[in-house]
């Protein structure tokens, strides 16, 4: 439960003077629900008002503040046409003050003929005139509350900065004084303010950058002192031991010999399993890695010992292509592979329900339905959850409470995670990467094409067809809307349709997942031939025919992203291509992202380069309960801090007598403001 001196900061938005229904919906767009929130949408920016006493050309392109006299009004021809107010400085030096859109009543009244005004706004020439495009406009009297450096934050329509301001301001008188939690030698080191001081400074001037370092210490401080917290409790729980003699593995009779990363990660697996502790594993693989094969390996070490094991994928149509895979792999060995989703139903639910209670089934492969009510384990002492992004913590700890002691525990992601937030994200995880790809997967040939050859690539597309290929289409998320980003895909349909008509299909994230797995399954069975899709392609899918992707907008994407739709093609084998559509006007990053995509295929080269480009924010995805998220540092903040931040959570831990302790009871209270509370028993399932 939070500790009470914190509620005042946590309450709901509309506790702030001034937040009504209008309001609360452009703050509910930038995420700002609490007066917490405000509190820590820190400025992204700032603009220096420069004092003068006279208006001087050598000043253009900056924002001044000087005491101006309107000396006339000039209104223009038609309604859309601007209103200007001709305004003079004490030396006689005119400016023209400039308001669109129909302002001209407003502006009278700001600006009446003769009488002095405080003015402010960046100043510019428009030919051989100065002018000022909608200046701020106050009395001579108010000036002084006017800050030199005003604050300029991200933004959502309908809300200004200095309207969040106002708010941050409001949320600052809520934050209490704590106790400090950051070690006394540190804090003296960095020359650190107390926190409270530092949300405050920032907010006043966003160019402390002692305050900004404090307060992104004090994020990454709690989830690292989280992430730690239950690394300890899973490593003192006692879970069952688990060996395998190797008779099961032996009859897999693979094709093809794992390679190194594959031996070496199936080693470490195999070295978890047979302790007392359970296993709390992550394991990381790009695309076609061989991920499956370790999950198999690992799930028969837990068969051979004894015990059932269970795989959680994320949709239904993950599940059943696991399950094909397993059951092929597995046949003539005795090991009984079911699958279990939301559309199983009467008898063939019940035998399988059966069928796992008995311990008749060794291996359950499914979605969420594999964690419900009803489902018994005889001896859980396995699971895998595929994609594990994918999942909340309270799903994960439904599965792993269906076994009598806790079981060991093995996450995969396909999504390749730069060092710094492998320990920042999983710092509770000991890691597995499969660096190493299997031979006889060829790296994808990237393309970038000018937006201005689209028939081209249509026209290639047509060839790719009528050649038995298939390709996935995909449209960028234009917007901040769901709408804007069903439109582009639609769109981008329809257009496809005029030329190859019913094989063109569209998936996009306002389906429901049944008519997702739908039109996903008729594309798998070469039904659809060109699939135009948002960013919603499942992971893990399958369709070997699908050897061509076409990416529209690139530029809009992070590289992470791009590489991850990449990997969709090329999964058969053979030639595949991947078309990055580009626009015409880039900046020289985007130039030189899309440049390392054409000559790289390494993800986790491109996701230490993403981080570097994104921030870490973006790199991590959405929110989803109990992952990590900062919203106070960025990536290069944690970079420079995470392992001062990690060591320190340590010392805290070792010597300092962990949360009992003097500084253990302030850290509590850090947990709780950075809601890193809820990982210190929930935080991943383990």
């Amino acid at each position: 439960m939070r500790p009470e001196i914190l509620n005042p900061l946590f309450a709901e938005i509309t506790a702030l003077k001034g937040v009504g229904p209008a309001l609360a919906k452009p703050l509910e767009k930038l995420r700002l629900s609490r007066a917490v929130d405000v509190a820590f949408h820190l400025p992204s920016g700032w603009i220096d008002r420069l004092p003068r006493d006279e208006l001087d050309m050598a000043d253009a392109g900056r924002t001044i503040a000087i005491l101006l006299t309107p000396t006339e009004y000039r209104s223009g021809h038609s309604r859309s046409a601007p209103t200007r107010v001709h305004a003079a400085d004490k030396h006689g030096n005119i400016v023209s003050l400039v308001f669109f859109g129909g302002n001209s009543g407003w502006a009278r009244k700001q600006l009446p003929i003769g009488e002095t005004r405080w003015v402010s706004g960046r100043l510019d020439l428009y030919g051989q005139e100065l002018q000022i495009v909608h200046p701020e406009v106050l009395p001579p009297d108010e000036a002084g509350g006017q800050a030199e450096r005003e604050a300029i934050y991200p933004l959502s329509e309908g809300i200004t900065s200095k309207r969040i301001a106002q708010l941050a301001a409001q949320a600052i008188e809520r934050a209490p004084v704590l106790p400090e939690w950051i070690e006394p030698g540190l804090k003296a080191r960095h020359d650190w303010p107390d926190w409270r001081d530092a949300l405050a400074r920032i907010h006043t001037d966003p160019a402390d950058a002692k305050a900004r370092e404090r307060l992104s210490y004090d994020e990454v401080f709690a989830n690292q002192l989280a992430l730690l917290l239950v690394r300890g409790e899973a490593r003192a729980k006692r879970g069952r031991p688990l060996t395998g003699d190797g008779r099961l593995c032996d009859l897999l009779k693979l094709p093809y010999s794992p390679t190194g990363a594959q031996s070496r990660t199936i080693a470490e697996i195999e070295g978890d399993m047979a302790q007392t502790r359970p296993m709390l594993r992550l394991l990381q693989g790009d695309v076609g890695s061989g991920k499956t094969l370790v999950a198999l390996m690992a799930l028969l070490v837990a068969v051979e010992g004894g015990a059932q094991g269970a795989l959680l994928a994320p949709t239904e149509i993950l599940a059943r292509q696991h399950y094909d895979t397993l059951s092929r792999q597995l046949a003539g060995t005795g090991v009984e592979v079911a699958i279990l989703t939301g559309r199983d139903k009467g008898r063939v639910r019940e035998a399988t329900l059966m069928g796992v209670a008995s311990g008749a089934i060794h291996i359950l492969i499914g979605t969420h339905a594999i964690f419900q009510a009803g489902v018994d384990y005889r001896d859980l002492g396995l699971v895998v959850v595929d994609e594990q992004h994918r999942f909340g913590v309270a799903q994960r700890m439904m599965l792993q409470a269906k076994a009598k002691v806790p079981p060991h525990l093995l996450v995969m992601t396909a999504t390749p995670i730069p060092r710094t937030l492998t320990l920042a994200q999983y710092g509770e995880m000991d890691v597995s990467r499969l660096d190493e790809m299997p031979p006889g997967r060829e790296p994808i040939e990237t393309r970038v094409v000018s937006e201005e050859r689209l028939d081209e690539v249509v026209d290639g597309l047509a060839r790719h067809l009528s050649d038995k290929g298939q390709a996935y289409w995909v449209c960028p998320l234009v917007e901040e809307s769901e709408k804007s980003d069903l439109a582009a895909a639609e769109y981008r349909a329809e257009t496809l349709r005029v030329r190859f008509g019913d094989r063109v299909g569209v998936i996009h994230g306002r389906m429901k997942g049944p008519e997702k797995d739908a039109v996903m399954a008729r594309f798998a069975s070469g039904e659809i031939g060109v699939l135009v899709a948002t960013t919603v392609i499942e992971v893990g899918v399958d369709v070997p025919n699908a050897r061509l992707i076409v990416i529209e907008h690139a530029d809009r994407f992070g590289l992470a992203q791009l590489h991850q739709l990449r990997g969709r093609v090329g999964r058969g084998g053979g030639k595949s291509i991947c078309l990055l559509l580009r626009g015409n006007h880039l900046s020289e990053t985007s130039r030189a992202r899309l440049a390392l995509m054409r000559e790289s295929n390494d993800g986790f080269r491109i996701a230490e380069e993403d981080l570097r480009l994104r921030g870490a924010g973006e790199l991590l995805g959405t929110r989803q309960s109990g992952e990590a998220q900062f919203r106070l540092a960025d990536a290069e903040a944690l970079t420079a801090l995470l392992q001062s931040a990690n060591d320190d959570a340590r010392l805290l831990i070792d010597r300092d007598g962990g949360l009992q302790g003097e500084r253990g009871q302030a850290a509590r209270l850090a947990l709780y403001l950075f809601e890193r509370d809820a990982a210190v028993g929930l935080l991943r399932a383990g």
